[in-house]
């Protein structure tokens, strides 16, 4: 009897049905009478340095994504060189589907994967992004280096409308569906709702509660004003190519343009990744890398401070308890507290940075690295390293009745708004049980500029 052709889909950040270009070329590979077969691949060389909320979330999105394919996702661990070219083997795959990786690991591990195909096409539909990296340029055809210019050339080139989901799939079931990756024990922190369904309920809820009011909301963290859907970006269970669409009716109006801007720094971190892959892990201003840092027990013993909430600034400690128990922290509250670890307490960004991915949900390597060099001022940043942020100004400025600080820093709440962010001034003094301040901002503020002076004149 012959056997049905079979195209192979090889999920990866892409894991939903709808809006998927890469499905809609395997089910048009395999041709009428046809069957796709989906594969998830748990590659060790990003399983390994994952965090445990995204291997657990990562886990979550395959066990809706398996529901989704009727039972039918099988999930394999290895090397992909070694994985993909076996599965499609198996099943004689007339080709191999995915949406493509622009990430630096992404592209030699598909170059890899390609060549150890051999005759089994290799096709790539889509990308994470609604223009893909590399594609909007300066007229001289050089990357942007600045946000706002490139964000203009990027809505001026537009992007294409979502992908159709199809009415029926007729999926593969030749092999066994194989385990998911074990659960992760996160102790007390929370994650949110994972996968496509999710997804789509949380893009509705926020349009139809909160995007009207965005311009203003995204910056209070003590209120729900956000979308909340970077960690549906992350792993591909909406694209942003839905999002805008659904735009389109929503009007020209301030809080459509923040939203599409924060989605264009998507793409645009994105952007400068594909132009400089090194910049993941290197300074893209690489002349700041002599700025001095400090070390020793003392630094040691202000970064255990930073990173468990205990650093006597309530803003900083309530961002980084919000990142030990929900496994996310508010947009404006990831700068204070980079801010704050950079130049209060003279830590270099890549620390911060494999913090953040450590234990972020949501942690992509282009955004977070990138936002940290951005705060650093090693990076895209249009200004200069002398942006400090200080966290007494920001929580009164974002915080003004304390709703966010008192939320994760139980410490406070009986504290009178008037001295949620400067607690050391209230009557009674600091709460028990609250740390006094451990450094002094201005001071700090002081010596990192003047590091970055006697550098910039070197």
């Amino acid at each position: 009897m012959a056997r049905v052709p079979t195209s192979l889909l090889w999920f990866r950040r892409d894991l939903r049905l709808g809006d998927h270009p890469a499905l809609l070329a395997a089910l048009e590979s395999a041709g009428r009478g046809g069957e796709v077969l989906p594969l998830f691949v748990v590659d060790p060389r990003l399983w390994g340095p994952s965090g445990l909320p995204r291997r657990e979330y990562l886990r979550r999105c395959l066990a809706e994504l398996r529901d989704a394919t009727g039972g039918a996702l099988v999930v394999r661990s290895g090397d992909p060189a070694d994985v993909v070219p076996s599965v499609a083997r198996e099943v004689a795959a007339v080709g191999v589907h995915v949406s493509a990786d622009t990430g630096p690991y992404g592209r030699r591990r598909d170059a890899a994967v390609e060549r150890a195909l051999g005759d089994t096409a290799f096709i790539r539909a889509g990308s994470p992004y609604a223009v893909g990296p590399g594609l909007v340029t300066k007229r001289d055809g050089t990357p942007f280096q600045v946000f706002s210019p490139f964000a203009r050339a990027w809505r001026e080139h537009g992007w294409p409308a979502p992908a159709r989901r199809p009415d029926d799939v007729a999926w593969c079931r030749a092999l066994p569906a194989g385990d998911l990756p074990p659960e992760q024990d996160l102790g007390g922190t929370q994650l949110p709702p994972a996968g496509e369904a999710a997804a789509l309920e949380a893009w509705e809820r926020f349009r139809e509660q909160r995007l009207h009011g965005y311009a203003e909301g995204r910056n209070t963290p003590g209120s729900e004003g956000t979308s909340r859907l970077s960690q549906h970006l992350k792993y591909g269970t909406v694209h942003p190519r839905t999002l805008l669409a659904d735009l389109t009716g929503e009007g020209d109006g301030e809080a459509v343009r923040r939203f599409t801007d924060e989605l264009a720094w998507r793409e645009f971190y994105a952007d400068v990744l594909w132009h400089r892959p090194e910049s993941a892990r290197e300074y893209l201003r690489p002349e700041l890398q002599a700025i001095g840092y400090d070390s020793g027990p003392h630094a040691e013993e202000l970064v255990t401070a930073w990173e468990t909430g205990r650093t006597g600034f309530p803003i900083v400690d309530a961002g980084m308890r919000q990142l030990l128990g929900e496994a996310y922290v508010h947009n404006r509250v990831r700068m204070i507290v980079a801010s704050f670890l950079v130049k209060d307490l003279h830590q270099e960004w890549t620390l911060g940075a494999r913090y953040f991915m450590q234990h972020l949900v949501d942690g992509d390597l282009a955004s977070n690295n990138h936002g940290w060099q951005w705060v650093a001022g090693t990076g895209t940043d249009a200004s200069p390293y002398y942006r400090v942020f200080n966290p007494v100004t920001q929580g009164k400025k974002f915080d003004p009745d304390g709703a966010y600080v008192k939320k994760w820093v139980p410490e406070l709440r009986d504290l009178d708004a008037r001295y949620v962010h400067e607690p050391w001034t209230a009557p009674g003094g600091v709460p028990a049980g609250y740390p006094q301040p451990i450094v002094d901002h201005a001071h700090e503020r002081k010596v990192a500029l003047d590091r970055f002076e006697r550098v910039r004149r070197a």
